[in-house]
């Protein structure tokens, strides 16, 4: 089959969006299928590969790390001819999801959309009428949802979401997979080594967009509750974003600089090895329609202690079982996260269910779920 996706976020921007177009990609590729790419250019940015295909681009005026495309391009539909495409994939209903839309018309291919952001919860980035623009983005992207052939997402809870807003067109779930290693084997000396971290310090860990919505103040506060009882803690924050700046702050107003770990940005191969090194993963965020990163650890064989919201309850088995879902109050939070930390027993244990439950994410299997999903769609058997 020959594949093409039309997305607003693409490397090197570094969001769940991106890591999960990678996966995809590799996974499609690795059978024989052929993947096109059409994303936003960066400046100075070089392909590591081929069948990209980039548009012109601003600085976005709110995240000076994201680049907008201009979905406009004379010759966009004579090279879609020559490529023969089977089928459109888009992973935004905005610049270049909803010119992948169109394109999937023009072609009269089957169009598919993977909901992966809940956009109407992300508004605050609007500076002005927030409860206004998250409305109108949701009217927005329902109409969206209902213009394509069939719409992916990946939780349970999500599907449920769009069909009370209104989305009436085809859902299917199917989660992003991820590199599943059933021995474990990591090693634990690479985070600690890599930003001087003593072996037997304990590590709470955080994967993610440093932005507004993943919560941040709150992962904060709640750390200062659990270094008051363990002084020994760290906290390691893995990622960047437009609230470095103002989470570094915070850190030093609450005496916390010498417990809480910038990595900034790191490569993709190295987060995974950054896991093996931590005790416990903790997610505070509040949005996420699946969460990758959670099951990333959880199959590095992490315990998760997350705050109960949307999708994030899904991917954890609290009470215990591979992790704690905690109400969004810090002294909850960092109760648990204590009692990761405190019971030795129990986090092995908790960490080895966390390994066995990520065996459903398997990026493999969801591969082929997702083949069998575009047979079915251009009418394959």
């Amino acid at each position: 089959m020959r594949v093409g996706f039309f997305t607003d976020s693409y490397k090197p921007y570094t969001s769940g969006v991106v890591r999960s177009i990678e996966t995809v990609t590799r996974q499609l590729e690795a059978r024989n299928h052929q993947v096109f790419i059409f994303a936003p250019a960066y400046p100075g940015f070089k392909e590591d590969t081929g069948g990209v295909y980039r548009f012109p681009s601003i600085q976005s005026p709110t995240n000076r790390d994201f680049y907008l495309a201009m979905p406009f391009s004379a010759h966009l539909k004579s090279r879609l001819k020559k490529l023969d495409l089977d089928i459109v994939h888009v992973h935004s209903p905005f610049m270049l999801g909803g010119l992948g839309a169109r394109m999937a018309r023009r072609l009269s291919v089957p169009l598919v959309y993977t909901y992966h952001t809940m956009y109407d919860h992300y508004t605050h980035y609007v500076p002005i009428g927030q409860v206004t623009a998250s409305r109108a983005t949701l009217k927005f992207c329902v109409t969206f949802c209902n213009n394509c052939d069939l719409v992916l997402v990946p939780t349970g809870v999500v599907a449920g979401y769009l069909r009370q807003a209104g989305v009436r067109t085809a859902i299917e779930c199917l989660p992003t997979g991820i590199a599943v290693n059933p021995s474990g084997d990591g090693d634990r000396l690479y985070l600690r080594e890599r930003f001087r971290i003593d072996p037997e310090v304990p590590v709470c860990l955080f994967v993610g967009r440093l932005g507004r919505e993943k919560n941040l103040e709150f992962l904060l506060r709640s750390f200062a509750l659990v270094s008051a009882a363990r002084p020994d803690a760290v906290l390691v924050l893995i990622g960047g974003g437009p609230e470095e700046e103002a989470i570094r702050k915070m850190t030093g107003q609450m005496g916390l600089e010498d417990r809480v770990i910038f990595t900034g940005l790191l490569a993709y191969e190295d987060v995974g090895r950054c896991y093996a090194g931590a005790d416990v993963f903790v997610f505070p965020s509040l949005t996420e329609t699946q969460g990758l990163v959670i099951g990333e650890a959880k199959a590095a064989g992490l315990p998760v202690v997350a705050v109960r919201a949307f999708a994030t309850a899904e991917m954890v088995t609290g009470g215990g079982v591979d992790g704690f879902l905690t109400a969004a109050v810090e002294s909850e939070f960092a109760r648990s996260v204590l009692h990761v930390l405190d019971d030795d027993v129990l986090r092995r244990a908790m960490g080895q269910r966390s390994r066995e439950s990520a065996g459903h994410l398997d990026a493999t299997t969801l591969a082929a779920r997702l083949v069998a999903t575009y047979r079915r769609l251009i009418g394959e058997s």
